[in-house]
C-alpha cells in the first residue's frame, strides 16, 4: 500500500522540507517589510473656489485650479457675498495629483474621501439628519496642453455626520463643526497622468436641496492610492509564485493519475485549491500597466473570494474524510450541511461587492453606504456572511473533534502491533495531527498579522533599519498561503514506496495475526493515505 508522500518520507526529510519552507516564508515577510515601501499614499488635497457663472455649466468648461488656464478664484465666501455672487455660481475644484506630479499605472487604483469644513451661524444652522447634494465631474488628460475628456459625471447625496462642541449661541458663530469624512470616488485603474474633479452645491430652495446644512466654507479631499514601489514587489511576487504553484500542480495530478485506482475526493479537493491558488497567482495585473481596465478591483475581490471559498471546503472535506465511514466517503454530497454555509456566505459578499464595486464601473462616485436602504441592504448581506461564517467554524471545530477522538480511539489497537509497525503507524498519526497544527497556525498568523496591521502605525523602527509591517503582512501571508498549497499538494501526493503486502513479513515485522488485524482495520480501503484508511469509523460503530 502505497500512501502519501508524508506518511513515508523520514522525519530527517520532513524537517528539511519543513526548514526549506520556513526560510521561504521568513523571506517572504522580509520582503515585504524590508524592501517593499507601504502598500499605500494618502495625499491631502484643499479644493480651490473657481467662479462660473454660465449656464450648462459642467456640459461646458472645465475649471482649473492652478496653471496658465486656471479659473477665477474666490478667497472666501464673505468675497462672494460682495460681489453677488451666488452658490450656484461656484465650483470646487481638485487638481490631481498636486503641481510639478504625475500619477502612473503603477498606483493601480484610487480611493477619495471628502470632508467639508462647516462653520457654526446663527441664521444658517446645520440640520439634524442634514443631507448634502453635490454634482461633481470627473476628467482625465495625458498632457498639460490637451482638453480634458470626461471621464463621469453624477449628482450624488451624502448624509453629513457632524457634532458641536460649544453651546450654540452667538459667541460660538465661526467656530467649526466636527464631521466625520466621507465615501467620495473610488477607480480602478490609473491609466492617465492628470485628473480633475470639479465640484458644484447646487442650492434649490424650493426643492430644499441644499438648505439647511451650515455655512460651508471649504471642501477637502484625500486621495488614497497604491504605492509604485509596492506594486512593483507585489507583480514581481506574483510572477514567481506563479510556475512555482504551475508546476507543483501538474506533478500532483500526474502522480495521481499515475496510480491504478480513480483519484478520491480529498485528492481533487487539493487539486481544485492548488487551481484556485493558481488563478490568485497569475499576474494579470500587468496589463493594467498598459490598459485602462477598471474592472481589476472587482476581479481581484472575486479571485480571493473563489480561493478563500476553496481553502474553507478543503478544511471541512480533509477532516471529514478522516472520520467518515465508507458508505458516506468519497462523495462531495455527504457535506452539503458544512459546504453550504460557504456558498451562502460567498454568494452574500459576491452581491455585496457587485453592489459596490460593480456599480462602481459606471459610477466612480456611487457608494452603497451612502443611503439608508443601501446601508441596510450592505449589513444585512454582511450579517449573513458573518452568521454563514460562524456556522461553518462550528462545523469545522466539532469534525476536529470527531476526527481527533476517532484516532484516539484506533490508537487503542497499536500496543498489539510488533514495534517496528507500531511507530510506523504512530509516525503517521503524529504527522497528521501536525498537519492540522500547521493549518491552525497558518489561519492564526492571519487574524493575527491582519490585527497588527491596524492598530500599529505601519512602520517599526529599530536603529536605521525600518520594518513596513502593513507590507510585510500583505508579502508574508500571500507567501504563506502559496507555500502551505504548496505543501500539501507536495506532501499529499501518491508515494512511489510500498508498505503492506512487499515488506508486511520483512522490514516491519508483521506476524500473519497482525497482518490479518490490519487487513480488517486499514487495507481493504483504497484511499490516499494511510491515517485516511487508519481514521475510518466501521460501518458497525
Amino acid at each position: 500500500m502505497a500512501g502519501a508522500i508524508i506518511e513515508n518520507m523520514s522525519t530527517k526529510k520532513l524537517c528539511i522540507v519543513g526548514g526549506i519552507l520556513l526560510v521561504f516564508q521568513v523571506i517572504a515577510f522580509l520582503v515585504g517589510g524590508l524592501i517593499a515601501p507601504s502598500p499605500t499614499t494618502a495625499v491631502p488635497y484643499m479644493s480651490v473656489k473657481c467662479i462660473d457663472v454660465r449656464k450648462n455649466h459642467h456640459k461646458t468648461k472645465w475649471l482649473m485650479p492652478w496653471g496658465p488656464n486656471h479659473c477665477e478664484k474666490l478667497k472666501d465666501f464673505d468675497e462672494a457675498v460682495s460681489r453677488q455672487i451666488e452658490a450656484n455660481d461656484i465650483v470646487f475644484a481638485v487638481h490631481i495629483p498636486l503641481p510639478s506630479k504625475e500619477m502612473s499605472p503603477w498606483f493601480q487604483f484610487m480611493l477619495f474621501i471628502i470632508q467639508l469644513d462647516i462653520a457654526f451661524k446663527m441664521d444658517n444652522d446645520l440640520k439634524e439628519n442634514a443631507e448634502i447634494t453635490l454634482d461633481v465631474s470627473l476628467a482625465y488628460r495625458d498632457d498639460v496642453f490637451d482638453d480634458w475628456e470626461e471621464i463621469a459625471h453624477a449628482v450624488e447625496i451624502r448624509k453629513l455626520k457632524c457634532t458641536f462642541g460649544s453651546p450654540k449661541t452667538l459667541d460660538s458663530e465661526g467656530r467649526h463643526y466636527d464631521c466625520d469624512f466621507l465615501p467620495f470616488m473610488e477607480i480602478g485603474s490609473v491609466a492617465h497622468k492628470y485628473y480633475l474633479i470639479n465640484i458644484r452645491l447646487p442650492v434649490n430652495e424650493r426643492k430644499g436641496i441644499n438648505v439647511g446644512i451650515g455655512e460651508i466654507k471649504d471642501i477637502r479631499l484625500v486621495g488614497i492610492h497604491q504605492n509604485g514601489g509596492f506594486t512593483k514587489v507585489w507583480f514581481a511576487m506574483k510572477t514567481f509564485l506563479t510556475p512555482s504553484i504551475l508546476i507543483i500542480m501538474v506533478w500532483y495530478w500526474r502522480r495521481i493519475t499515475l496510480m491504478t485506482r480513480a483519484p478520491v475526493l480529498l485528492e481533487k479537493v487539493i487539486f481544485a485549491l492548488g487551481i484556485s491558488m493558481t488563478f490568485i497567482n497569475v499576474p494579470v495585473e500587468w496589463f493594467s500597466i498598459g490598459f485602462d481596465w477598471t474592472w481589476m478591483l472587482l476581479f481581484g475581490d472575486i479571485r480571493q473570494g473563489i480561493f478563500y471559498a476553496m481553502l474553507l471546503s478543503f478544511w471541512i472535506i480533509f477532516c471529514g474524510e478522516h472520520m467518515m465511514d465508507q458508505n458516506e466517503r468519497n462523495r462531495l454530497s455527504g457535506y452539503w450541511k458544512q459546504v453550504g454555509p460557504i456558498a451562502v456566505g460567498s454568494f452574500c459578499l459576491f452581491i455585496f461587492d457587485m453592489c459596490e464595486r460593480g456599480v462602481q464601473l459606471k459610477n466612480p462616485f456611487y457608494s452603497i453606504w451612502t443611503t439608508e436602504v443601501g446601508t441596510e441592504l450592505a449589513m444585512a448581506f454582511i450579517i449573513v456572511a458573518g452568521i454563514c461564517l460562524c456556522l461553518y467554524f462550528l462545523f469545522l471545530c466539532f469534525m476536529v473533534f470527531q476526527v481527533f477522538r476517532n484516532i484516539s480511539g484506533k490508537q487503542s489497537s497499536l500496543p498489539a502491533m510488533s514495534k517496528a509497525r507500531r511507530l510506523h503507524y504512530e509516525g503517521l498519526i503524529f504527522r497528521f495531527k501536525f498537519l492540522m497544527l500547521i493549518t491552525l497556525a497558518c489561519a492564526a498568523m492571519t487574524v493575527i498579522f491582519f490585527i497588527v496591521s491596524q492598530v500599529t502605525e505601519g512602520h517599526w523602527k529599530w536603529g536605521d533599519i525600518t520594518i513596513e509591517v502593513n507590507s510585510a503582512f500583505f508579502t508574508g501571508i500571500y507567501g504563506m498561503w502559496n507555500l502551505y498549497v504548496f505543501a500539501l499538494m507536495f506532501l499529499y501526493a501518491p508515494s512511489h514506496k510500498n508498505y503492506g503486502e512487499d515488506q508486511s513479513n520483512g522490514d516491519l515485522g508483521v506476524n500473519s495475526g497482525e497482518e490479518l488485524q490490519l487487513t480488517t482495520t486499514i487495507t481493504h480501503v483504497d484511499g490516499p493515505t494511510e491515517v485516511y484508511k487508519l481514521a475510518r469509523k466501521e460501518a458497525q460503530e
